[in-house]
């Protein structure tokens, strides 16, 4: 049986709120370097070391980095729902339709569920969440009780080829 791929989305962490505050603390490091580093003058009366401001800066560089290549991709196809939160998982996760009890469409609270987004666990037993943004997830349900929260920002699209599958 070949393996037909029914639908496929791509999330990324594009929230301005994020990019705000990960420019802020850049600038307020970058200005504290800039102080300190190329003027001499110690900023506050606690002087941090220079190397640490260097490496605090360049921390938060990567970490910026990071959080732009970050992806979730989802795939949704005649074998089942493959899932991965790139570059944190390399392959794709693979769910076979015969392995899961249960697969719906559901609204969520990334914080009160799960702490927030990300590859995260929830606080209240309902599994583990793969989420970039938004309130709307794939509830994936296993026979054997565990649970898996795919967020998604096409719930339409999964809920349409969810149907023409009967699933």
């Amino acid at each position: 049986m070949k393996d037909y791929q029914r639908f496929s989305e791509i999330q990324k962490f594009r929230q301005w709120w994020l990019w705000f505050v990960f420019a802020g603390i850049k600038g307020l490091m970058g200005f504290f370097i800039v102080t300190q580093v190329l003027f001499g003058e110690p900023f506050g009366d606690s002087v941090v070391d220079n190397a640490a401001l260097l490496i605090g800066f360049l921390f938060m560089l990567i970490l910026s980095l990071l959080f732009f290549i970050m992806k979730l991709e989802t795939r949704i196809s005649d074998y089942g729902i493959a899932v991965r939160f790139y570059p944190l998982q390399l392959k794709f996760r693979n769910y076979r339709w015969e392995d899961l009890a249960e697969v719906y469409l559901r609204e969520y609270s990334p914080i009160a569920e799960y702490g927030g987004w990300g590859i995260r666990y929830s606080f209240v037993g309902k599994g583990k969440a793969l989420n970039v943004s938004g309130r709307m997830g794939l509830q994936l349900v296993f026979k054997d009780g565990r649970r898996l929260l795919i967020g998604t920002s096409k719930p339409e699209d999964i809920m349409q080829v969810l149907s023409v599958m009967g699933r």
